[in-house]
């Protein structure tokens, strides 16, 4: 049974309580892992620093309206670009051992913030509601308040 804080999770498209509850814990242990990757490349904290936020620019897209403001910000949360950069910045180290492994560096700094936001329960956003995601509702939408959706 739903509980008012999560209106009918299957209704909506969101995992069952337990599969969420999974999803944030292997976001933490990403998190957790590419940390210590990035530890161990011996990069500047200065650059950990300023680039930790840098995808939740994406949410700037939200000035132009819900839908095209899920797209972006679901653009620079997914998996699939900091793994592609962690691709190129591995080849890059591979073929010029002597190169900076910076590319590598922001690629661990892009999943960081990712596997964080899953394991604080910020997922991929619903269109057209910022609070409904595919880890469950966050901020109104989980006190069970109008979210406008």
């Amino acid at each position: 049974m739903a509980s008012p804080s999560d209106p009918a999770p299957a209704a909506i498209g969101y995992p069952p309580r337990g599969n969420r509850v999974l999803l944030r814990l292997e976001g933490a242990a990403f998190a957790a892992g590419a940390l210590y990757l990035y530890t161990t490349l011996d990069l500047s904290w200065w650059l950990f620093a300023a680039l930790i936020l840098a995808p939740d620019l994406s949410a700037l897209g939200y000035l132009k309206g819900r839908e095209f403001g899920a797209r972006t910000y679901n653009a620079a949360h997914i998996w699939l670009w900091p793994v592609a950069l962690g691709i190129v910045g591995f080849i890059l180290l591979r073929n010029d051992p002597a190169s900076s492994p910076v590319v590598l560096g922001i690629a661990l700094i892009w999943a960081v913030h990712i596997g964080a936001d899953r394991a604080l329960g910020y997922g991929l956003k619903f269109p057209g509601s910022f609070d409904r995601t595919h880890l469950g509702p966050i901020g109104r939408a989980a006190r069970g308040g109008s979210t406008g959706a």
